[in-house]
């Protein structure tokens, strides 16, 4: 019976110790996190202040975040009596199995080093990288964040962005909107160009220099078909498409031209 009283006591002592380290780790670890999220909070703060770039400040608040969560791990690893020694041979064993296998994430990481460095586009951008097109929300560690057009948020990794052809339709300051405008064949196409360069250019956001450009595309069956260019800021591009197209149907009808038709020729035999 005393034996077993001992034990009993033992017992009790071990996972009061042993409670009571959880515990504190679980304490540690809120609180950790806390100071975290505070500290990258105010380095936030303090490179919007100094008007650093935001592509250059989100990557810097995701690298810290990651840095810090690791030495948190390894603190409250250490209050348990791990040996942190021991431990970073761990994860220097698990980073080169890990590296073996996901030899990717590394590229991703290159990569996206590399895309803050040479900029090929930043946050706000609107491009089309690795077959996504859309708005850059962010470039993180391994991924970037693009929201398309249709308002989808799509993560892609950061290597395959960099070995892939990147175009930036924000960089210029205006982009061209390509129209059609089908006319028929006996329509005065001359009178119906010097209208639409006029009419197309007051439309709203269409810049003035470049002038608007309409010349004859090609034929078909119906009769030539117009190429109406306008210019515009990538921010109005959608507005000048629709608003383009309507005022192109207006204008045409308004002044009378002929609708376009395909003409058919009916031959019948005669006796």
């Amino acid at each position: 019976m005393e034996n077993l009283s001992k034990y009993q006591e033992l017992a009790v002592t071990y996972a009061t110790d042993i409670g009571l380290k959880i515990a504190a780790a679980i304490v540690f670890w809120v609180v950790g996190r806390w100071l975290i999220g505070l500290v990258g909070r105010l380095l936030h703060g303090t490179l919007e202040r100094a008007k650093v770039d935001p592509t250059l400040t989100r990557y810097i608040g995701n690298f810290l975040s990651v840095v810090l969560n690791i030495v948190l791990v390894v603190a409250i690893l250490g209050y348990f009596g791990v040996q942190t020694t021991t431990f970073a041979a761990l994860v220097a064993g698990a980073g080169v199995a890990i590296g073996v296998a996901w030899s990717g994430m590394l590229s991703n990481l290159a990569a996206g080093v590399f895309l803050v460095i040479l900029r090929p586009f930043k946050v706000g951008d609107f491009v089309a990288a690795a077959g996504i097109t859309g708005t850059v929300r962010e470039i993180g560690l391994f991924s970037t964040s693009i929201n398309t057009p249709d308002n989808v948020l799509t993560i892609v990794g950061n290597g395959k962005i960099f070995a892939e052809t990147i175009q930036n339709f924000s960089a210029n300051r205006y982009r061209r909107v390509d129209l059609l405008c089908q006319l028929a064949a006996n329509a005065d196409h001359v009178s119906a160009m010097d209208l639409l360069r006029k009419e197309v250019g007051t439309v709203r956001n269409v810049v003035s220099d470049p002038a608007v450009e309409v010349e004859i595309l090609e034929f078909n069956l119906v009769g030539p078909v117009l190429a109406v260019r306008p210019h515009c800021h990538n921010d109005h591009y959608w507005q000048v498409y629709f608003d383009g197209n309507r005022v192109i149907r207006e204008a045409l009808a308004r002044r009378g031209f002929p609708a376009p038709m395909p003409a058919q020729l009916v031959l019948t035999n005669q006796q």
